[in-house]
């Protein structure tokens, strides 16, 4: 069993949707608080049609994005505060439904949890992904679509 994640901080969407194919990804799980980009084709609605029309699946979760405190502290350079605050969002009863959730499906379906970050180790997906191997024995395996 795989866990995938991916950024989309340094790609475009074509190219993030390769990627996802080169993998074997059925479902893009997008753990953004707010699904909402300025980059283009990162938006909710644009990425989910692109991805319908590529054969993937698109699920917000947005019980699982960093609550925003959380994001200032990763805009301000502090990705050890990020990681404080959103343990303890992750610790939350709908988060933890939500972890519960994604890993009931991990053995049925190969997923990916996508944010914006490049870099995992400075993204909370990374926290999710743990969270989930750890709870069912996956292995994370972070994408670099770049």
């Amino acid at each position: 069993m795989t866990l995938f994640t991916i950024g989309y901080e340094e790609t475009v969407p074509g190219r993030l949707i390769e990627t996802l194919h080169g993998a074997g990804v059925s479902t893009l799980v997008d753990v953004r608080a707010l699904a909402n980009s300025r980059k283009p084709g990162f938006a909710k609605t644009a990425l989910s049609a692109a991805l319908a029309e590529a054969g993937i699946g698109y699920e917000h979760v947005k019980a699982l994005g960093t609550p925003a405190e959380g994001r200032a502290a990763v805009r301000a350079g502090r990705p050890a505060e990020m990681r404080r605050i959103f343990g303890a969002h992750l610790a939350g009863l709908e988060a933890q439904a939500a972890l519960a959730g994604l890993a009931n499906r991990v053995a049925r379906e190969t997923i990916c949890l996508l944010c914006l970050e490049a870099d995992p180790a400075q993204c909370h997906r990374t926290l999710v992904a743990e969270a989930i191997a750890a709870t069912v024995g996956a292995k994370v395996t972070h994408l670099h679509p770049a």
